[in-house]
């Protein structure tokens, strides 16, 4: 418990020295604001017994209340941070960091902002966040959903496809590629040429060189969904050179995140341990996020909104 607090503090400290406010939303919501906003996650969703004919679930993050809550009470702008429990009927394992309630530490953005500034601090807050926590040995994953459509509208598959090969893509820091594309083959419908095809630019990692390798290859010249994805990466990357935080940064076009609201840039953040005196990490993912433009409007009103970093601890 003590621990735990420490850990919180630096965090809460991390949020507010960024101009953020704490605001809470209840434990459980309507389960129809939930069940379309997670895809083939939202399985893992709690329902609770009728309550008198209302169906209502336990929260799955603190993301989709919050977003709720900006809908409902039309804040135009705000900076906003939530350290709350949230809930999944997932498979326990310790091992791995994954458990039925656990404590989620959520920062978001919602306004207008100039294009990849608050993707760009949301990354340099993990970063802070993971060096006062003396995590020294750690890199930020940062790829966009643009790039990962254009990849597969590349390849000719139609866009109902994307979420569904995107999960699978989702599970390459947990399986081989091999695994992975017999999922896609066999699960997914992908012939075997695309398969191949998707993995020759999801297993590739770098930073703004890979980016502008990208932009300049013949068949993801043809997709404006993978060029926006990546000038929008060249940006976020030169504006981590400004806060000094690229060397921990690395972009990754296998990154996929599975939460299906993401609409933009998507990052995460991974302990690596030390290779230097051969300490293999105990834990892999420790934060993740991304922009989600359209979760608001999906809900309530129309406008455009940039959410971005959810620490899991």
């Amino acid at each position: 418990m003590a621990i735990r607090e420490e850990v919180f503090e630096v965090i809460k400290g991390t949020f507010k020295r960024h101009g953020a406010v704490t605001i809470s939303t209840p434990v459980f919501e309507l389960k129809e604001t939930l069940m379309v906003k997670y895809g083939e996650d939202s399985k893992l969703i709690y329902d609770l017994a009728d309550q008198g004919g209302e169906q209502l679930s336990l929260r799955y993050d603190l993301t989709v209340p919050f977003a709720r809550y900006v809908a409902m009470n039309k804040v135009r702008q705000i900076k906003r941070y939530h350290i709350d429990r949230v809930y999944r009927r997932d498979q326990p394992a310790m091992t791995k960091g994954r458990y039925r309630e656990f404590y989620q530490c959520d920062f978001d953005i919602a306004g207008e902002y100039d294009s990849m500034i608050p993707d760009a601090e949301c990354v340099r807050i993990v970063y802070e966040i993971l060096m006062g926590l003396k995590l020294e040995n750690f890199v930020v994953k940062v790829n966009n959903r643009k790039l990962l459509d254009g990849i597969f509208a590349s390849c000719g598959e139609p866009e109902e496809k994307f979420r569904s090969i995107s999960s699978a893509v989702d599970k390459l820091d947990k399986m081989k590629w091999e695994d992975v594309r017999k999922e896609m083959i066999e699960n997914k419908g992908l012939d075997e040429d695309k398969a191949d095809l998707i993995g020759r630019y999801v297993n590739q990692r770098g930073g703004r060189e890979l980016v502008e390798s990208l932009m300049a290859d013949s068949l993801l010249k043809t997709q404006k969904s993978a060029q926006e994805g990546l000038e929008e990466m060249q940006l976020l990357l030169q504006y981590c050179g400004h806060y000094g935080v690229l060397d921990k940064v690395s972009f990754d076009p296998g990154l996929a995140r599975g939460l299906d609201y993401y609409t933009g840039p998507i990052f995460e953040a991974v302990l690596t341990g030390n290779p230097e005196e051969g300490e293999e990490p105990s834990v892999g993912s420790v934060a993740g996020g991304g922009r989600y433009d359209n979760l608001v409007g999906s809900m309530y009103w129309g406008q455009h909104w940039h959410r971005e970093t959810l620490l899991n601890y």
